[in-house]
């Protein structure tokens, strides 16, 4: 029955039938607020009646339909978590903490010890997974269970070999929308916050890792999923790099407790953003040309690394791509996007140094670490790219300990008020970490 601790599933999610009738504890789908409303009780959100009524005048859900239809003929299944009992966990991590990470990962400690929540504001490529491994070496050996949730599932690949490395002992699943391996009970995990929507007071310590990012940023879905999936008594941890308002007010209420890091483990400054005037970028790569400043760009930038180009459009990457070969035939490259069926692949192959340039869409704003690349923002101004954003993409570059004189450039042909805040909020950051003697000046 150890599928179902700290779970609210369906029957037909579960193998034992007989069991989870027997054992199982049954909770509601679906509760009416009002004579013309109802509630999902899985993803919380209200829907019109008349609008989700069923011919046999049952109700459904169509807001979390993704993961199996749930209407009011059906019931949840769920037992509560085991108590925790304390044990001991093998802890196989060998590296060190920088001054500014030990603070951090101190603040996190003592957050999860008084079970309150804490955001952890880290500038991108600080190590905000090495900064987890203590919290969450001693919340295992306390018994608890902890879970490690990101929107992305491209984090979550890339997140769940890392932690399991450091705890190599320990069981371990990878949940996602597209797994194959079958759900089984561990206490430590690592899912899409899709997949919060099927656990119910389970978590004694949730992790969000990149809370500003789609589709978790400003979506009451995902925020239902959240709290319905930590127990009473718990720690809630925010990862970010670019806070959102909601959080930056909570904190300034000291509703949040905040532990902020505002330098890399490297000690240098971030790589401050470039602009370039890039006349009608857009009008000319529909015509099949590539503007003159990119190309100018391109070369300078390929002499000492590769070349990350981001693009605001799909249509657009693949006319650039066009483009691009015919005046780098000898370079190669390649485009990726969201619905690129090779993505996962073309991504290992840039790291392989496979690729020169790899023209992409904000799929690669986060999550993904390269070795030596400078990076082309072509159309900043343009309204896909936001604050955040422009600020998860500048930090793609300079993130390893060797210093690869990466450069970020953002070409525009007007620029625009996000542009100016992604500027100003690094800025910002490097002055914070020179104030608190954690960047060396180069």
């Amino acid at each position: 029955m150890q599928e179902l601790w700290g779970r609210k599933i369906l029957k037909k999610e579960v193998d034992d039938i007989e069991l989870v009738e027997e054992h199982g504890q049954k909770l509601s789908t679906m509760q009416e607020v009002n004579e013309k409303t109802i509630q999902c009780l899985r993803c919380g959100q209200i829907q019109n009646k008349s609008i989700v009524q069923l011919c046999n005048n049952h109700y459904f859900c169509p807001e979390c339909i993704q993961l199996g239809r749930v209407d009011t003929s059906q019931k949840f299944y769920h037992l509560s978590e085991p108590i925790p009992v304390q044990r001991t966990v093998n802890f196989a991590w060998e590296g060190k903490l920088t001054e500014g990470q030990q603070a951090v990962s101190n603040d996190l400690l003592a957050s999860v010890k008084e079970n309150e929540s804490r955001m952890i504001w880290a500038v991108t490529g600080a190590g905000k997974t090495e900064m987890l491994f203590k919290t969450i070496h001693h919340s295992l050996e306390c018994g608890y269970r902890v879970g490690i949730a990101s929107p992305r599932v491209d984090v979550c690949l890339e997140l769940f070999p890392r932690i399991q490395a450091v705890f190599p002992d320990e069981p371990m699943i990878l949940l996602h929308g597209k797994m194959e391996e079958q759900y089984h009970y561990t206490k430590l995990l690592v899912c899409t916050t899709h997949q919060l929507l099927r656990f119910f007071q389970a978590f004694d310590v949730l992790i969000i890792d990149e809370v500003d990012a789609f589709p978790f940023v400003d979506n009451p879905l995902l925020q239902y999923a959240v709290k319905q999936a930590i127990k009473k008594t718990s720690s809630l941890i925010y990862l970010t790099a670019t806070p959102t308002k909601e959080l930056t007010k909570k904190t300034a209420k000291n509703e949040l407790q905040t532990s902020i890091l505002s330098a890399r483990y490297h000690r240098r400054a971030l790589p401050v953003p470039r602009t370039k005037w890039c006349n009608q970028w857009q009008k000319k790569i529909k015509k099949g040309n590539a503007p003159r400043a990119l190309l100018k760009k391109i070369r300078t930038l390929g002499n000492k690394n590769d070349v990350l180009i981001f693009c605001p459009s799909i249509s657009l990457m693949e006319n650039l791509k066009e483009t691009i070969e015919k005046k780098f035939p000898e370079v190669p490259l390649a485009c990726v996007h969201s619905q690129d069926p090779e993505r996962l692949e073309k991504v290992m192959k840039m790291r392989n140094k496979k690729y020169r340039i790899l023209i992409t869409s904000t799929i690669l704003e986060r999550g993904v670490t390269f070795d030596g690349v400078s990076v082309i923002v072509l159309g900043a101004n343009h309204a896909v790219f936001g604050t955040s954003a422009l600020v998860q993409i500048a930090g793609r570059v300079d993130r390893r300990k060797e210093y690869t004189a990466g450069e970020v450039w953002f070409l525009h042909d007007g620029c625009s008020k996000a542009m100016k805040g992604a500027i100003k909020q690094i800025k910002k950051m490097n002055a914070l970490g020179i104030e608190r003697g954690l960047i060396d000046e180069m």
